[in-house]
């Protein structure tokens, strides 16, 4: 790829990230309109967007951009209010810069239009008043802003000059803020014969006197902070200047690197000490001189601990390069089993030794790499934000949106994937949950809905909660419309718990008209299929005027799982070891025909894998019970043996085989032969007692 290339699709994902935030703010902006901290970041990020289009090439949306950027200055100097006009607007603004980004004209003029002109009219018409040199104005202590000296050391990059950014530049922008020294260091620069003129070989020191703010100087250096060194220390200012603030010159020099403190204390030790000079003209004991040292040195590890900071640095990782990575460590997974059964037959310690050591950094370098596709589903709850928003205000409701769990961390690929499934629950309940302000008040609630949407890790998955204090589903209306579409015969008898999964039915839909919202049937089979995917699982539970909560099941990650691997005759499964409680003998004299397993004092239900599966052979007289927990709920599962654990990578069926009840994958094993992966909650269900009930083969 071309470097110019290469350079705005960085711009592109940055951008995105920056619009991210961008929403983020206006939306916890509209909370609390005067939150001064909230608007600078607001102008920031329009303020980065603008200056790194420009860089990078796209100057319609850096034109754009500086529109929106110029009435949130006025909004940040307080001469204009953050009003919901405002916000509208700009979030506006931020969708048309990323239709602008990906490309998307459809309609853009007249939106760029619509936003120009709408801030336009928010704008207050002033006269321009003239300018008055700042230097006619003396500097007043008793004013805000403060007058300050900062001290400001910009290193830049030495490939600065190929990203198309001139120092020179950047600095003529600092100095015009006020009083200013530029000292330009040359030391690096070396012999001509060795001269690159494309590698920028020198830095600056800049001491400034101004009356701007830590965070204005910053927004020089916004566009190349992380491609540089940037340091910027307030040195002084007018409030303080008649306290003993300065510095010796050495702890200037010190601070900024120059010297090292190791060389600046062996020229200071050249000359006695003042402690030692005081004690030897008799102004002071030895001991006092101690005293003071002592005190000296704890308040300066007290500073020294204070002060100290974690430096974090990151990098961007194109995504398949990540996914190839995680194949790969499958890949490796698999072939250290294969090496530890290979180590286990030959009985050689030396070689049981490398096995578990490989055994081991395989372990590490798992856990690590799915640890880095791990990402917070808060990332994805954001989103929401804007979404609900907007739909309450479309159906005039009055919709408040709670999130809790968003540190919960789930792999990459789910969250891509779970996002649409998401969206479509969090429309149907603002469409057919809450109910109209009028409505509620009447049924003697409060006007504003309440939906709540959670994530918690629980075991080796995670569940995704999403409630609201609507009007709930009636099952009784399910059911008769399932009858009038066909889905049900009108006599047949099903619960209210399975009533209601109908709702996942193609083309189902209760809503009395069609809408832009909703009302098609073609939202919820959508979101099953999509859950399924995931090897996920969806659940329905409502309370007609009350409420509904609907909650999903997904698996940590989709890539490898440490599962329990099991058998029955020849044939082998994995069950995921997140699920297991424990592990019981059956005796043969123990069974019953209730299927029950007497569990110290506690009536657990079990199935047969053998049975459910139809696996021909001769039955043992002790079989294995492994004891699982799913939905709150302990089940056991009857094989011949249990194996041990075993690293799964997960391996998807084929089509012919992808909606078999009881099996979510496969694996392959150590000796290179596969084992099935077991759906525990779907094994839960079956009722081997007959050969109709029996898993299909």
């Amino acid at each position: 790829m071309p470097r110019e290339e290469m350079h705005r699709q960085i711009f592109k994902e940055e951008a995105r990230d920056l619009l991210g935030e961008l929403e983020s703010s206006l939306l916890e902006l509209e909370e609390d309109p005067k939150d001064s901290e909230v608007i600078n970041r607001v102008f920031r990020a329009m303020h980065t967007i603008k200056g790194s289009g420009a860089m990078f090439g796209f100057e319609d949306i850096a034109s754009f951009t500086h529109e929106v950027e110029t009435v949130f200055d006025l909004a940040r100097n307080g001469q204009i209010a953050v009003s919901k006009e405002l916000l509208n607007l700009t979030l506006l603004a931020r969708d048309h810069i990323l239709a602008m980004l990906e490309g998307e004209d459809q309609g853009g003029e007249a939106r760029a239009r619509e936003v120009i002109v709408g801030l336009k009219a928010l704008t207050p018409a002033t006269e321009e008043l003239p300018a008055v040199p700042e230097a006619e104005e003396p500097p007043c202590c008793d004013k805000a802003p403060e007058l300050a000296a900062w001290r400001i050391r910009f290193v830049p990059a030495r490939n600065i000059f190929m990203t198309g950014t001139n120092p020179a530049a950047l600095l003529e922008e600092l100095c015009e803020m006020g009083e200013h020294h530029v000292i330009m260091h040359t030391r690096d620069i070396p012999e001509l014969p060795a001269l690159d003129p494309e590698q920028c070989m020198v830095f600056w020191d800049v001491i400034l006197t101004t009356t701007r703010s830590e965070d204005e100087i910053r927004d020089v250096f916004i566009f190349v902070e992380e491609d540089c060194e940037l340091d910027i220390q307030k040195v002084g200012s007018c409030q303080t200047i008649d306290e003993e603030s300065y510095q010796l010159i050495g702890q200037i020099l010190v601070d900024k690197n120059d010297i090292t403190k190791d060389a600046l204390e062996r020229i200071l030790l050249e000359r006695k000490p003042i402690g030692q000079l005081l004690s030897e003209a008799g102004l002071v004991s030895r001991s006092q001189v101690e005293a003071a040292l002592a005190e000296q040195q704890e308040v300066k590890r007290l500073k020294q601990t204070a002060g100290a900071e974690v430096q974090t640095s990151s990098i961007r990782v194109p995504a398949q390069k990540l996914d190839f990575l995680v194949d790969l460590v499958g890949e490796l997974v698999t072939a250290q089993a294969r090496l530890t059964q290979f180590a286990s037959e030959q009985n050689d310690p030396r070689l049981q030794a490398i096995s578990e050591e490989i055994e081991r950094l395989s372990d590490e370098l798992r856990d690590n790499t799915l640890g880095i596709r791990m990402l917070p589903i808060g990332t994805t709850f954001s989103r929401f934000k804007r979404l609900v928003r907007d739909l309450s205000q479309e159906l005039g409701k009055r919709i408040i949106l709670e999130t809790h769990g968003e540190e919960t961390e789930l792999d990459k690929t789910v969250i891509e994937r779970l996002s649409d499934p998401l969206v479509h629950l969090l429309r149907n309940s603002i469409d057919h949950g809450i109910e109209s302000p009028e409505t509620r008040v009447s049924r003697g609630k409060n006007p504003e809905g309440r939906i709540v949407l959670s994530a918690e890790h629980s075991g080796g998955e995670v569940l995704i909660r999403i409630i609201d204090d609507g009007a709930g589903i009636d099952p009784d209306r399910v059911r008769a419309k399932a009858v009038e579409k066909g889905l049900i015969a009108p006599d047949a008898l099903i619960s209210d718990k399975d009533a209601l999964m109908l709702i996942f039915a193609p083309g189902f839909s209760t809503a009395e008209k069609i809408t832009n919202v909703s009302g098609r049937g073609v939202g919820m089979d959508v979101v099953k299929r999509n859950i399924d995917a995931l090897r996920g699982r969806i659940a329905i539970e409502s309370t007609p005027g009350v409420g509904t909560a609907i909650t999903v099941r997904l698996p940590l990650t989709l890539a490898i799982i440490d599962g329990l691997q099991v058998q029955v005759e020849d044939s082998s499964f994995v069950l995921p070891l997140s699920a297991v409680e424990e592990c019981v003998e059956l005796v043969r004299k123990d069974k019953g025909r209730a299927d029950l397993i007497n569990l110290r004092g506690q009536m657990v239900p079990y199935v047969s894998l053998r049975n459910g599966f139809d696996i021909p052979g001769r039955i043992p007289d002790i079989e294995q019970v492994v004891v699982c927990n799913t939905l709150g709920q302990r089940i056991g599962i009857v094989v011949d043996r249990v194996v041990g654990e075993h690293q799964t990578v997960i391996k998807s069926l084929g089509k012919v085989y992808q909606d078999i009840p009881g099996i979510s994958g496969a694996t392959i094993k150590g000796d290179g032969s596969m084992a099935l992966i077991l759906d525990v909650e779907a094994l839960a269900g079956v009722q081997p007692q007959t050969p109709a009930s029996r898993i299909p083969a």
